[in-house]
């Protein structure tokens, strides 16, 4: 029994939740603060670094509890678990968010993100080159990510990503017992 509370996925349960609700107060902060910024570049970068940096402090932490060695595997596996689990949170956070708590906000943020996306093009010199068209089928893209099948597809392009990133923050949590080489 003691064995199984203290396996990767358990933990990793535990963390993703933890991971999840940090995340959503975030998002739920920023919107009530201004919820332009949920579209902003340098917002999606430090949720970003936040989110995989407590990724590998939980792993560490686990990794600390177990003994302070874990192999490659359970720490493929810890971050795998932790990065669905808190992003099946945030994702559920984001659809009552957008669905619920206010419907028009996605129409709100997909202007915004297109003035931020043509500024961008402008500044490289290519916003001339980009027809109305092209103008209507990007903000038909964005408003079909802020939808309730946007995001639960968005979410499954994630299990891929999570993939892997944990490929990567497995390496990084994983430590080898070098006393045990012969």
């Amino acid at each position: 029994m003691e064995q199984q509370s203290t396996s990767p996925a358990m933990a990793a349960l535990k963390s993703g939740v933890t991971i999840g609700l940090v995340m959503l107060v975030i998002s739920f902060l920023i919107y009530f603060i201004d919820y332009s910024l949920l579209v902003a570049a340098w917002y999606g970068f430090a949720v970003f670094v936040l989110f995989f940096g407590l990724v590998i402090y939980f792993g560490i932490q686990y990794r600390k509890e177990i003994g302070g060695f874990m192999p490659y595997g359970p720490a493929f596996q810890f971050a795998f678990v932790t990065l669905i689990v808190s992003g099946l949170i945030s994702t559920l956070g984001n659809i009552v968010l957008y669905q619920l708590i206010d419907p028009g906000l996605s129409e709100l943020l997909v202007k915004v993100q297109l003035e931020n996306m043509l500024a961008m093009l402008d500044n490289f010199g290519a916003g001339d080159n980009i027809s109305s068209d092209q103008i209507n089928e990007m903000r038909t893209e964005m408003e079909d990510a802020f939808t309730f099948a946007g995001q639960i597809k968005g979410f499954g392009v994630s299990l891929i990503i999570y993939a892997i990133f944990s490929l990567i923050l497995g390496a990084i949590i994983k430590k080898r017992d070098k006393s045990t080489d012969f």
